[in-house]
């Protein structure tokens, strides 16, 4: 399964897309961790991207691309990935069937994790940091026994600047602004498979793995009737 997984911040893709990767077999990976990977290993296109993130400038498309290209070349994504992070709009999305086509593969499904704006909203500003040990609780999800005092270590928590409801708006503006396109446009392809993830962790991993294997069942029997239909004719 070729697999790229959208949604909002808050929406819970990293802890999804740990499971839905364990469940189809296939490398989880993440532009952050592509990055990392990059600088860490000192290769042309880390040095490159290290030079823009030193000057506190975005990393240019081009080198983005080229390390998700360098990525899925990669042995273990030969027959399959869950991609997250990558595309960010449209212009990606096509990049990304670029790369793909070389690699002589498809795409064969967007999963988009739906949640509620003000859920989002809540479940972002609610958390509290530990200062002490980086621990991070949650005012109704996950309270500490005594208010903003962490119960592993005694540390006082503090709410991030990320975390407080103005900018968890912003960022959903922004995140609105760019990636609305990007569903449309994956949607008019019939890529695309909207899942509810609100509730439980497990009940929201149980409806993503149940809808993915839906689309690619039905998926694989239109290309079995179009087979068909091909030989008949």
């Amino acid at each position: 399964m070729r697999l790229v997984l959208v949604g909002p911040p808050g929406a819970g893709k990293g802890t999804q897309a740990e499971f839905i990767a364990e469940r189809f077999g296939i490398p989880k990976i993440s532009t952050g961790d592509i990055f990392r990977a990059n600088v860490s290993g000192g290769t042309e296109l880390g040095k490159l991207a290290k030079q823009y993130m030193d000057a506190g400038d975005l990393v240019p498309d081009k080198v983005t691309i080229a390390m998700v290209r360098d990525r899925l070349g990669e042995p273990d994504a030969s027959a399959g990935f869950l991609l997250d992070g990558f595309p960010r709009n449209v212009a990606q999305a096509y990049e990304l069937d670029s790369i793909l086509g070389d690699l002589g593969s498809i795409l064969d499904v967007v999963l988009e994790l739906e949640v509620d704006s003000e859920e989002v909203v809540r479940r972002l500003s609610g958390r509290r940091t530990c200062r002490k040990c980086g621990h991070i609780w949650h005012i109704e999800y996950d309270p500490t026994k005594a208010q903003n005092i962490c119960d592993k270590c005694g540390g006082e928590l503090f709410q991030r600047d990320d975390d407080k409801a103005e900018t968890v708006r912003h960022r959903l503006d922004v995140y609105a602004e760019q990636t609305s396109p990007l569903i449309e446009f994956y949607s008019g392809r019939g890529q695309l498979v909207v899942v509810d993830a609100i509730g439980p962790v497990e009940d929201v991993t149980e409806r993503a793995i149940n809808a993915l294997v839906e689309a690619t069942d039905a998926a694989e029997a239109a290309l079995a009737v179009e087979a068909a239909q091909d030989s008949a004719s």
